[in-house]
């Protein structure tokens, strides 16, 4: 039973008719098997979700795989960039693939062959979203991006948006793996979400499928089962980043 879900259930009886979701999961290109199982779970109810893979780790049957999906006649299954080979170039203090020790040019330099890299292994030209290894990067690395034609940044909510006028940022405000999601407990998880069902939110909630457990892929299904039966969306990224950068 899915109990703990009740205080979504009653947020969504609210009037939030306005309030879209979004599912982003990181890392593809890591642990495909993880990676199956868990788009298994989303297509029992054909959902989009969004995958963030990373440019240098997409193998040959993933890709095999990805191309498949991503050229389905209504294909629920996305994909865009996420950094070049999540790897950390910091020297101290937080992990960051793109961060301040990194000159403009050489990050230039890896969004450029990243995105080059991913399309050509996918056979298709990708969505204009960026994901930064551990949702963080500079402003430098937004300039880049805006640059290169990218047009959605994705980050943590609590991130700094960079103002860039021609680069919309859409935020996850739930991550699933994190020190307040889905480890919590339950019971505490299903509030948390709950409190972000606010009108007019777009709710992106962050996935890693090699950290997710059965139990872990067990909610998630729970939980998309309890936003379509409210008849409440769960859209495509660039989909809804495009409409609300109409509607502002």
């Amino acid at each position: 039973m899915s109990t703990w879900l009740d205080p979504v259930r009653r947020a969504l009886a609210a009037d939030v008719s306005s309030v879209r979701f979004f599912f982003r999961d990181d890392d593809a290109g890591w642990e495909d098997d993880q990676l199956y199982r868990l788009l298994d779970v989303v297509a029992c109810f054909h959902v989009p979700i969004a995958l963030a893979a990373i440019p240098t780790a997409i193998g040959a049957r993933l890709a095999a795989e990805l191309r498949t999906l991503l050229t389905r006649g209504t294909p629920m299954v996305s994909a865009h960039q996420h950094g070049f080979a999540h790897v950390n170039h910091e020297p101290t203090g937080r992990r960051c693939e793109f961060g301040a020790s990194r000159p403009r040019d050489v990050q230039r330099q890896d969004l450029a062959n990243g995105r080059e890299r991913l399309q050509q292994a996918l056979g298709l030209t990708l969505p204009p979203i960026f994901t930064p290894p551990w949702n963080r990067c500079t402003r430098d690395t937004g300039e880049c991006l805006a640059g290169l034609g990218f047009e959605v940044l994705s980050r943590d909510v609590t991130a700094e948006p960079f103002g860039i006028a021609s680069l919309h940022e859409l935020p996850v405000c739930l991550d699933w793996s994190g020190r307040r999601g889905a480890r919590l407990g339950a019971a505490r998880w299903g509030e948390t979400i709950a409190r972000a069902i606010v009108p007019g939110a777009a709710i992106g909630v962050m996935l890693h499928h090699a950290e997710m457990s059965p139990d872990d892929r067990r909610m998630v299904g729970e939980l998309v089962q309890v936003i379509v039966e409210r008849s409440h969306a769960v859209v495509h990224m660039h989909d809804l980043a495009t409409a609300r950068t109409t509607r502002t």
